[in-house]
């Protein structure tokens, strides 16, 4: 049975940064003129047919894509799935633009900016918070979801802003499909124990790992982040934790 639909009226509080060092021209080009081309639109309904100009197999969400690399590299490898970005600090959507457009810091600006050869047109950004865009989703809407290295409120007063929380897996359960992935990385020891506690509290979710080397390694079809790179680098190591949606 689907988890109840709670449409929340008020637009919920954000905590975090939307905005880091200043953004210098090219993409500040990238973000003026091509991500209308590639933004959600608040006001249109939002529906499989209506998001992309061709027809995808599947429809997959990253929540908070930080410098977007993953995104990027996934829906390189599978032009035919269709990718939601969502994030809301607007240094990494600038280089998500500059990642598919291949537009750098000190290149001549074209007239016409398009994706770089190869990409098919399959990348769809919401630049605001997720929450907002839960209340437009349909039921059943994503085969997949990526949450990613979220930040790990690390300290005990600040737990209830952490993402993995009753309320978003309530709706996360809602806009997956039966069978539906979910996965989670992270490389913070805190936020680690809190998702597995949560996941295995909350009913709509099955764990998939069936030995260590199943959350301890990247999955097959990985693609490495920047943070992720850091984060080894100072010692951190990640997990990578996937739940299938019953």
């Amino acid at each position: 049975m689907l988890p109840e639909h709670r449409f929340i009226s008020d637009k919920p509080k954000f905590f975090g940064r939307r905005k880091g060092r200043i953004i210098r021209k090219a993409k500040s080009v990238l973000l003026e003129k091509f991500l209308p081309r590639v933004q959600i639109s608040e006001s249109a309904p939002l529906s499989k047919e209506n998001l992309f100009d061709f027809p995808v197999r599947e429809i997959c969400l990253e929540i908070g894509f930080g410098s977007g690399e993953h995104l990027a590299g996934q829906a390189l490898a599978h032009p035919d799935i269709g990718f939601i970005g969502a994030e809301v600090f607007q240094n990494g959507v600038a280089n998500l633009l500059s990642l598919i457009t291949g537009i750098k810091e000190g290149d001549n600006l074209p007239e016409q900016i398009s994706l770089l050869p190869g990409r098919t047109d399959n990348i769809r950004i919401f630049a605001d918070d997720i929450r907002l865009l839960f209340q437009k989703m349909p039921d059943n809407f994503l085969d997949r979801v990526f949450l990613l290295f979220p930040d790990p409120w690390p300290k005990k007063r600040h737990a209830s802003r952490r993402f993995i929380n009753p309320d978003n897996l309530r709706e996360l359960a809602r806009v997956l499909k039966k069978g539906g992935l979910l996965r989670i990385a992270t490389d913070h020891k805190v936020y680690k124990s809190w998702t597995l506690h949560q996941m295995h509290q909350c009913p709509f979710f099955r764990w998939t790992a069936t030995c260590g080397n199943d959350w301890k390694h990247e999955p097959a079809d990985w693609v490495q982040t920047k943070y992720q790179r850091k984060a080894i680098r100072e010692g951190r190591r990640p997990v990578f934790l996937d739940y299938e949606r019953l």
